[in-house]
């Protein structure tokens, strides 16, 4: 037994009489998304702090906890608040949450976030679906030894985004009348935003949103055989594209703004899921 799994399992352990929901489907809340697990029939929640040897979210506005419940009948469990690698901690600690929530019995990692816009068609607000990545300068989070018990030594990526998952979420958006792009994430560090050149770069490459999470907690996931989807809010555009300087406040306001249209496709493609 590795040493990451060893911890694994002694958090798992810690809480495991704390967890009343088997859940279905994990859903990691990105920014301006914090309080959708405020409206879902919640059963319990657990602090990241009060699990043994569990990191915790050292960004403002991140509650910082797991919530169990229902959103309508499915079973969940919600990530208010994850670990991000420019926190100072390693590849290992930032995605321990996602290992974890599947040691819970999640089968569906749904990932979200708030990106940069890199595609001059996309526009502050937009949504868009991830249909495949790129990591750049971040390392994978399955560097080291394998942990067997968890996923074999060289993982296929041809598929990380579920072409069955992305299907419903094409429906979905349709059907409620919500614009959903579609598109390459690139995940850099952070935290700093971008220069234009490295945006520049981000282009070359084939991206068309950029962010400082998500690709790593997909290959985790990945690597464990779930099933993985996710949707970038485009909360603005990326460095070079426009005159007004990047800001967090502007990409919290932007997702603020588009927050109750994105809960309602969040929750319409779980319900869909389960």
């Amino acid at each position: 037994m590795t040493a990451v799994y060893e911890r694994l399992q002694n958090c798992y352990k810690n809480i495991q009489d704390q967890i009343c929901v088997r859940p279905k489907v994990a859903l990691v809340l990105g920014s301006g998304l914090g309080d959708y697990a405020d409206g879902i029939r919640i059963e319990s929640t657990l602090d990241y702090h009060e699990i043994s040897g569990f990191p915790v979210s050292t960004v403002s506005g991140h509650k910082g906890r797991f919530v169990f419940g229902y959103v309508k009948d499915v079973p969940v469990v919600i990530m208010q608040g994850r670990v991000h690698y420019y926190e100072g901690y390693p590849m290992e600690d930032v995605v321990l949450p996602i290992r974890l929530m599947k040691m819970m019995g999640a089968e569906i990692l749904f990932l979200t976030n708030a990106a940069g816009g890199v595609n001059y068609d996309f526009h502050a607000g937009d949504f868009m679906m991830i249909t495949d990545q790129i990591s750049d300068f971040v390392p994978s989070p399955l560097i080291g030894p394998n942990v067997e018990e968890l996923g074999e030594r060289f993982p296929d990526m041809s598929h990380i985004y579920d072409p069955k998952l992305c299907q419903v979420l094409r429906e979905t958006s349709h059907d409620l009348g919500i614009s959903l792009k579609e598109g390459t994430y690139l995940q850099l560090t952070g935290p700093n935003f971008e220069s234009p050149h490295e945006v520049r770069m981000c282009r070359i490459l084939g991206a068309d949103a950029v962010g400082m999470s998500t690709a790593c907690e997909a290959v985790a996931a990945n690597h464990m055989k779930m099933r993985i989807c996710g949707i970038s809010c485009i909360s603005n555009m990326a460095c070079g594209m426009t005159e007004q300087p990047l800001s967090h406040t502007e990409v919290k306001e932007t997702a603020d703004q588009v927050a109750p249209r994105f809960k309602e496709l969040i929750t319409e493609a779980i319900v869909r899921m389960g």
